[in-house]
């Protein structure tokens, strides 16, 4: 033992000398010098931080083998990748915060197609000229939506902003006031309206919003009329709204464009997969409208994207807005995009193609099935720690769509049972998030619950869950 932290601090390696040391060079060979320098520094600042605090008499010799061991920990906790796979077992199918839909493998592949090589971005191989970025997915957009032409920026609010900012730079668009939605994150349709550069004009009430009143409202300041689809929530009871097609009439008999956003949007009729009906494109250029927006990540089952179709002339002028290539995405997003779109076109392998359909089609006697097979390794986990069992569920589809619409759906619930009480559960949620790969479910009513719908790797899901360590230590009110 040293006998004091003056002569145990003269004795630490330099960090030169640490360099040069076999076991380091093997981390340097994995991590890099750079990282690994401050890795060793790091811990050195830590050692001698420790050494003062250590009682006189009990300091002892360095030890350069646990301390490259602490140096390994280190590094590998620094180069773990922040963004990871985790199971959503939360209920909710596409969950914002957990990256909303999952792709198809068809589509990871053109990611990694569009990644390793050069691609045609923006290069027309018929003519040898420059070309259009979005032509790799427009012939699909148009021929899934009926549409003439289409667009495609970075998501849907800024495919709201952009058409606007096109078509109704410093005039009015006319919007019922039902329809003046809040998106995630409290980003609101007046703010876009704003941004974009154009005046919101509010028609009816928050309940009722009649023809009349979009007439009464039309000016010689108004550049359009827009119908805004209330995918994250629903007024019920004493309401009335336009449809689509007395909309498009009234616009058109006053020469304006009508431009329907729809928020989530869907390529498909929802209900031929006994889901509840939600508005599509093609619907709404049926309807008459000029201008469509929508999403590509969310009921789509594609990537972050924003979505306009329309009329060729009225798309022409989007493109031409200097504002498209500050909002355009990248060849990765159109590569993925392209292959979810083609799956569009083979209705009869959709279902079992597209993750986010699969998912919110899933019936219930599967996931029923699943939480048997399930129990017996969660309850062989947890041990007498807690207790699991299965309940019912009611899986919601998320991102905005159908907000009042729920799907029935089981799951697993794990709770401290009747010896424990407190903050026991966020214990067991902060366990399962600890797993190798985290398990992401939700409290309510003291039980840590995880709904099975999403969840598709089941073995992967079982074999980690040996790794379970939930935290014994009791709450702040000791019990």
């Amino acid at each position: 033992m040293l006998t004091s932290v003056a002569a145990a601090r003269r004795a630490l390696p330099s960090v030169d000398r640490l360099l040069q040391s076999e076991a380091v060079g093997i981390l340097i060979a994995r991590y890099g010098r750079a990282l690994v320098t401050e890795a060793i520094r790091d811990r050195l600042d830590s050692h001698r931080g420790e050494l003062s605090d250590a009682p006189p008499g009990a300091i002892a010799p360095f030890d350069e083998h646990a301390f490259v061991d602490a140096c390994a920990c280190l590094l590998q906790v620094r180069t773990q990748p922040s963004l990871k796979p985790v199971f959503n077992l939360t209920g909710t199918v596409l969950h914002t915060n957990l990256g909303r839909a999952p792709m198809p493998k068809s589509a990871a592949e053109a990611v990694v197609q569009a990644m390793t090589h050069p691609v045609n971005l923006e290069f027309d191989l018929g003519g040898g000229a420059r070309g259009e970025r979005d032509s790799h997915v427009e012939r699909w957009l148009t021929k899934l939506t009926g549409a003439e032409a289409a667009v495609v920026v970075n998501n849907n609010a800024a495919a709201v902003y952009l058409t606007l900012n096109t078509l109704a730079l410093k005039k009015e668009v006319l919007v019922s006031r039902g329809e003046l939605i809040e998106i995630g994150g409290a980003f609101r349709m007046p703010d876009i309206m704003a941004r974009a550069g154009c005046k919101l004009h509010e028609a009816g009430t928050t309940n009722r919003t009649h023809l009349k009143d979009y007439t009464a409202a039309i000016s010689a300041r108004t550049a359009a009329i827009m119908k805004v689809h209330t995918s994250n929530y629903a007024i019920q009871g004493f309401t009335a709204a336009v449809p689509e097609r007395e909309l498009a009439t009234l616009a058109h008999e006053h020469g304006l464009p009508f431009i329907v956003d729809l928020g989530s949007g869907m390529l498909v009729n929802l209900e031929d997969y006994g889901l509840p009906h939600e508005p599509t494109p093609r619907e709404a250029m049926a309807h008459g409208a000029d201008l469509v927006t929508f999403s590509g990540d969310k009921l789509l089952g594609g990537p972050q994207a924003g979505l306009i179709v329309g009329k060729k002339e009225l798309i022409a002028r989007i493109r031409k807005n200097p504002m498209k290539r500050a909002l355009r995405v990248d060849k990765m997003t159109l590569g993925a995009l392209e292959a979810v779109l083609r799956l569009y076109a083979d209705p009869e392998r959709l279902v079992q193609e597209l993750p986010t359909l699969r998912l919110l089609t899933r019936p219930l006697a599967d996931i029923e099935a699943q939480a048997q097979r399930v129990l017996p390794a969660m309850s062989a986990a947890l041990g007498t720690r807690a207790e699991a069992g299965i309940i019912a569920c009611s899986s919601q589809i998320g991102s905005g769509s159908l907000p009042v619409d729920s799907l029935p759906s089981a799951g697993i619930a794990v709770s401290a049972g009747a010896k424990r009480r407190g903050s026991f559960a966020d214990r067991i949620a902060a366990a399962f998030r600890a797993l190798p790969v985290p398990v992401i479910g939700r409290i309510k009513d003291g039980a840590f619950i995880m709904d099975l719908r999403c969840l598709e790797h089941e073995d992967e899901f079982v074999a980690q869950l040996a790794h379970l360590k939930i935290d014994e230590k009791p709450n702040h009110k000791g019990h």
